[in-house]
């Protein structure tokens, strides 16, 4: 598959080498595509650099790794590249940065939201075990404010967004990549195809893609949420979204 990353940084170039490593061929851009010579030279061939728009319309799926503070820039460039294709996000809004108009990565306090109580144990197993399920939604709805991925929805609602890769460092990933028990990553997308697209790069990469709801639940996992820089092997992900839950209260 061609897979344009945007974005160079520690995690978009690292991602970037494990896609090629996984056999696809990939774009990535750089504001210092010199930086990248060795590294591309490594990929045989498999690896290029490319202008933002160029690689977001190389890519039949595109990873989005640019920091938060580019990223209505990189979304402005690309959203006509980016129409009717899977679009991985994997940034964080900064801690305390407005996320949004009137909302903000704020919402959440410490580790918790504010909401629903995981004293209703079906609403939880619902929001847990359901496809893109109201359950989850009904909890999520009283955290307040939005999502970077719901963000980015508004602003290139063509593009089929699924959240993934967010919630570890790359120390971490580089260390379990591959190895058992593999390492839980959080899925969240309202799209079909975008979750099973970033399923299969998930194993390709050597992870355990989980589903944990739609673009709303995206604040478990972003700066601030429950599930942010959490280590959860796959046979524990569905008790650590189960506290993750727990803790909209």
């Amino acid at each position: 598959m061609r897979i344009g990353v945007i974005g160079a940084g520690q995690l978009g170039g690292t991602l970037a080498t494990w896609c090629v490593e996984s056999g696809h061929d990939v774009a990535v851009t750089s504001r210092h595509p010199e930086r990248l010579r060795e590294q591309v030279d490594r990929m045989n061939g498999k690896l290029r650099v490319m202008p933002v728009p160029q690689a977001a319309a190389f890519g039949e799926m595109v990873i989005f790794a640019p920091n938060w503070s580019g990223a209505k820039e990189a979304v402005d460039v690309t959203r006509s590249a980016l129409e009717g294709k899977v679009v991985i996000d994997v940034t964080n809004p900064a801690d305390g940065a407005p996320v949004a108009a009137g909302a903000g990565a704020g919402a959440f306090t410490g580790s918790h939201l504010t909401g629903a109580s995981i004293k209703d144990p079906i609403l939880v197993a619902a929001a847990i075990n359901g496809p893109p399920s109201e359950a989850a939604d009904r909890m999520l709805a009283h955290a307040g404010g939005k999502s970077g991925l719901e963000t980015l929805i508004e602003w290139a609602p063509g593009a089929h967004w699924v959240k993934a890769f967010n919630t570890i460092s790359t120390d971490v990933l580089s260390r379990r990549r591959g190895h058992d028990p593999l390492l839980a990553e959080f899925v969240c997308t309202d799209e079909r195809d975008a979750r099973e697209a970033a399923c299969r790069i998930i194993r390709d990469l050597g992870f355990a893609p989980f589903y944990a709801g739609g673009a709303k639940a995206a604040r478990l996992t972003e700066t601030g949420g429950p599930l942010q820089s959490r280590e959860v092997d796959v046979r524990d992900a569905t008790d650590a979204l189960a506290e993750a839950l727990a803790a909209l209260r």
